[in-house]
């Protein structure tokens, strides 16, 4: 800790260099004068004087921050975007005078109310402005947007709301004196911290929008994150001193980790980088792995993957710029800063986690013996109540699997037999569904059971038939079959090919027919995302990579097939429910909540199971292991500590903001009634997959691991594989005929013909590195064409396979439990 600081600022992974816009003093003129002509300058503060005066403006030179943010727009470009800089932090400061710091959260919100008003997606008339905040905008939002197209305005105007309203849950969190968690305080400082508003502004800076067909993907979301969480973070380590030692605020990164984790505030200043500098990783793998397989799989043109590239290069010249203002405006502690970053650092405890950051994550062995692991207590407040046809629905299942072809081989389904019969009745999925459902129908029980086994089915079928040879493209092929068996018109379907087709063409005609088309489309969507989140588990572990914290616990919401069971609870209660209220952020963090606690219980439980018998990386225990740097038992206990931090915040979520709901959006007593029915069911799911797991299922128990019968493919296969090689032994187990899962024999098994005259795709090189790794690859392949078929197959995937997430496009258990 420094003499005059709470703590010393660490050294930042900085690969980008800054770069000064040369109208940088044309912006700072033209600030004064529109701040000025708004009103800013003469706003009045709660306490008396004025919010902002010119000095104050001065000093905080929105000018220089937007110069190195957007270092190559033109001087009319600079000069709109530094006005909404000047907008957004007037709001900020004004807020916090006017209604953090009294308290007043009625005022806030019928202030926060207006402010979409005068952001018209269609250009049309506004309201007259009461305030400098409402001039500004009506002003910004006439210069701006008719210059872009509606998708854009929809997605920035959804930014703006975000980034405003959420204001009040740092008021609550204020008021409460409570400080968040760290899964919600990350998911929350993305929308109140602005970033992804910045990042609307540098597709208008750049001059290049990103396309609409893909603004949603996966890949783009996660560029968009990236930048954000990495802002946010650095933000947090500059602003510690004047937000918490000075306003007394509790939304902080630096202090969430001391108050979570019982360290010092050197200590957590120093893991709040880590986690900053592990989401610019992620934005550079995203980047250089994602992007180029969405572009193909979408047809994403020259001109627009031009465009996507621009913004990514407009994100990356906005975390070089943001960096160095931080480092020289009077709003943050930065005197410690120069002293950090500008003089010799030598291999520092900082400097060192830095240059070790990028390739510690690719580094993990698989298949380290960890042995079982000692349950840390789960917090689990609600009650269990168990579905009398639980009986009936477990012989339905074994019957319904066994017809599928999941539990014996069959030789007219490709990959079928799996699983045993004895395994299937030990996982009792059955049981985990009449805890979720304990008053459905035989018939629901039933879907809702089948659900979850071919959920978690699918989930041992892909590593088993695509991860072992990285047979990225025949996923991505296979993903697409499966997109083609959830027609939302009810239509035909191609013939299922092997026991994940024939299972989810059977579910899907079961399950949707009692759906309008509109819950179709929302249903399929849930299970679209758990499918997509199965190619990003593969691309993920043929890197070899432990994945950004982060973006674990987003995507493992998906892996785990968590929306699939929401959304199904959702429409099983109608329109009842205005969707406002669904969308409503109270209902948001219950279900995000909910997901996290469950998916964190399955990780502490599914532990030995994955590393020690599967080799995997992708499981919470280990990503806190990495990023902590502890062992595994202090890594379980966080891991626990975390779910209960998320199921504690649900209960508080329900008795302090769910009550609200029935008078701010009007609900009659069906609508009460039907929104109580669905928290109910939020708990009966909670309740039910902790039961499932601390005492109910087998899956991960060790005298169920070590079976020899079982070295065969899926959650099996570690015994041939992890086993046999931590004994010592020259090579796996030899696996029976009967028990092998053949993956696809090449990636074009589900793709069309090509013409005969047609050209071989070319293979796109994205830099140096890769053309370098391709040219080794040609040598090896060549050197090696007297190793059979091993050695061919393992190059048979085309070089942009991957993960694209957009490639196509009752009741119910998590889909997916691993």
């Amino acid at each position: 800790m420094s003499k005059n600081h709470p703590f010393v600022l660490p050294t930042f992974y900085l690969p980008y260099p800054a770069r000064l816009n040369p109208h940088v003093e044309g912006a700072r003129v033209h600030a004064r004068a529109w701040a000025k002509d708004m009103g800013m300058l003469d706003a009045p503060a709660e306490g008396g004087g004025v919010v902002w005066d010119l000095a104050e403006l001065d000093r905080h030179d929105y000018g220089l921050l937007c110069a190195y943010t957007h270092p190559d727009c033109d001087a009319p470009a600079l000069d709109l975007v530094t006005d909404w800089y000047v907008w957004v932090f007037f709001f900020d400061d004004h807020f916090l005078d006017a209604f953090k710091r009294t308290r007043d959260k009625t005022g806030a919100k019928a202030y926060l109310d207006r402010i979409p008003l005068f952001m018209p997606v269609d250009l049309g008339g506004t309201p007259e402005p009461e305030n400098p905040v409402e001039l500004g905008l009506v002003d910004l939002w006439r210069r701006t947007a008719p210059a872009m197209s509606m998708g854009w305005r929809e997605r920035f105007l959804a930014s703006t709301v975000n980034l405003l309203f959420e204001s009040l849950w740092e008021l609550d969190n204020i008021t409460s004196a409570r400080v968040a968690n760290p899964i919600e305080y990350i998911e929350m400082r993305r929308k109140v911290g602005g970033a992804p508003w910045s990042a609307g502004l540098v597709e208008y800076a750049v001059g290049a929008e990103v396309p609409s067909k893909v603004a949603a993907s996966r890949p783009l979301a996660v560029l968009r994150d990236t930048f954000a969480d990495a802002v946010h973070l650095r933000n947090d380590l500059f602003s510690y001193e004047r937000e918490v030692t000075d306003e007394g605020e509790n939304a902080n990164a630096v202090l969430v980790f001391e108050r979570f984790l019982g360290l010092a505030t050197q200590p957590a200043a120093e893991l709040v980088n880590d986690i900053l500098t592990s989401r610019l990783h992620q934005f550079e793998n995203t980047a250089l792995t994602e992007i180029p397989v969405l572009s193909a799989a979408e047809g994403v043109t020259p001109p627009e993957q031009a465009a996507i590239a621009l913004y990514a290069k407009g994100l990356q010249d906005w975390q070089a710029g943001g960096h160095e203002w931080h480092m020289r405006s009077s709003r943050y502690m930065n005197d410690a800063a120069q002293r950090v970053l500008g003089g010799p650092n030598g291999i520092g405890t900082s400097q060192a986690r830095i240059a070790a950051s990028a390739l510690k994550q690719h580094s993990r062995a698989p298949f380290r013996k960890v042995g079982p692991t000692a349950m840390p207590v789960f917090h689990q407040p609600f009650e269990l109540r168990l579905n009398p046809n639980l009986d009936e629905a477990r012989r339905h299942g074994t019957e319904w699997a066994a017809a599928m072809g999941f539990l014996a081989p069959d030789p007219a389904l490709p990959g079928s037999g799996l699983w045993r019969r004895e395994q299937f009745e030990g996982f009792d999925f059955a049981l985990c569904s009449a805890g979720i459902d304990p008053e459905g129908t035989a018939e629901e029980l039933n879907a809702s059971a089948d659900w979850l086994a071919w959920g978690t089915y699918g989930d041992d079928y892909y590593p088993a038939v695509f991860g072992r040879g990285r047979h990225l493209g025949a996923a991505i092929a296979q993903h697409r079959r499966l997109l083609e068996l959830m027609p939302v018109d009810l239509g035909p379907v191609p013939a299922p090919a092997n026991p994940v087709e024939l299972g989810l063409a059977n579910l899907w005609v079961r399950t949707a027919a009692a759906f309008d088309e509109r819950a179709r489309g929302e249903f399929r969507r849930a299970v679209e995302k758990m499918l997509e989140s199965w190619l990003w588990e593969l691309h993920t572990e043929g890197q070899n990579r432990v994945p950004d914290p982060v973006d674990y616990v987003e995507m493992r919401r998906d892996s785990f097939g968590s929306d699939l069971t929401m959304s199904l609870a959702r429409l099983r209660k109608g329109r009842t429910v205005p969707d406002a209220v669904w969308r409503s952020r109270p209902l948001a963090w219950m279900e995000a909540a909910a997901m996290d606690a469950v998916c964190l219980l399955n990780d502490v439980c599914s532990y030995q199971k994955e590393v020690e018998y599967e080799g995997q990386l992708l499981n919470g225990v280990v990503v806190v292991e990495e990023y902590l740097e502890v062992g595994r038992e202090e890594a379980v206990r966080i891991t626990a500590d975390l779910a209960n931090a998320r199921i504690e915040q649900f209960e508080m979520v329900e008795a302090n903001d769910v009550p609200g709901l029935a008078a701010e959006y009007g609900l009659d007593a069906d609508a009460q009634a039907a929104l109580a029915s669905y928290v109910a069911d939020m708990k009966h799911w909670i309740a039910a997959i902790h039961k499932w797991h601390l005492d109910g299922t087998d899956r991960y128990r060790e005298s169920s691991l070590r079976r020899p019968a079982d070295a065969g493919p899926g959650s099996t296969a570690a015994y041939g594989v992890g086993r046999f090689l931590a004994a010592g032994a020259p090579d796996a187990a030899p696996v029976p005929a009967q028990g092998r899962v053949p993956g696809p024999a090449t990636w074009r098994t589900y793709l069309p013909a090509r013409p005969e005259n047609a050209a071989p795709a070319p293979i796109a090189a994205t830099n140096a590195s890769t053309v370098a790794a391709s040219r080794f690859f040609k040598v090896a392949e060549s050197s090696s064409s007297t190793c059979g078929t091993a050695a061919a197959s393992s190059t048979s995937s085309p070089s942009g396979s991957g993960p694209g997430s957009g490639a196509g496009s009752g009741s119910g258990a998590s889909a997916a439990l691993d």
